[in-house]
């Protein structure tokens, strides 16, 4: 089993919830048939994931987010 250990993988003070929603992420992406980033030996998405984030081949951010009645005029707005 891998053992990536959490200072690396939060080396820039991110909060642990935007690593986990990150590697989530890019698990997925694997999953689906994505290509590993980093030469691993690991068979396990999940750890080439973080892996991935640790060596700063995968990087993340996030967005801003609009509150429901802006949306809901930028729908109206479209139409």
């Amino acid at each position: 089993m891998a053992y990536i250990p959490i200072s690396k993988l939060l080396r820039d003070k991110t909060s642990l919830y935007k690593l986990v929603m990150a590697a989530s992420k890019r698990a997925t992406e694997l999953a689906q048939g994505a290509a590993p980033l980093t030469e691993t030996v690991s068979k396990k998405i999940t750890t080439i994931a973080l892996e991935e984030i640790a060596a700063g081949k995968v990087t993340y951010s996030i967005e801003a987010v609009k509150p429901a009645k802006e949306k809901a005029s930028e729908k109206e707005a479209g139409e």
